[in-house]
């Protein structure tokens, strides 16, 4: 093959997607975005289940305990993290629920898929915005 023909090849050839291409190049629509934050979402109510199941366990070991992670709770960075948290149930509930009516073949269209999109933003949004003025 000539040099020529290398350079044509090379031209044409697709860009390598990575992180920030996907961010910043590509435009995604909201069902796309919906799924990814429904598998983020997953894997961090995943990570996170060990901080919860440690708080659940020391608060139930004692009185004494308890006060400690009753304090531990109240501390801000603590409460910021259970808000994500919050938010990650949230959003992985009302876009899993999503998720079921699509295996049924219910929302296939473009136009419900858009609207349901917004629809799980929406009361995901809300859900946590109510849940986060009870926590604070």
């Amino acid at each position: 093959m000539s040099e020529a023909a290398v350079k044509t090849v090379r031209k044409h050839r697709p860009k390598y997607l990575n992180l920030p291409a996907l961010i910043f190049e590509i435009r995604l629509p909201l069902p796309g975005w919906i799924s990814i934050l429904h598998r983020i979402s997953g894997a961090l109510l995943f990570v996170a289940l060990v901080w919860l199941l440690w708080m659940l366990d020391r608060s139930l070991a004692s009185e004494a305990a308890f006060s400690k992670i009753k304090h531990y709770a109240g501390l801000w960075p603590v409460k910021l993290s259970l808000l994500v948290l919050v938010w990650a149930y949230c959003h992985h509930f009302f876009a899993g629920i999503r998720y079921l009516f699509l295996d049924l073949d219910k929302g296939i269209d473009l136009a419900t898929a858009r609207l349901t999109s917004w629809l799980v933003l929406a009361s995901s949004l809300a859900t946590t915005a109510f849940l986060a003025w009870k926590i604070w």
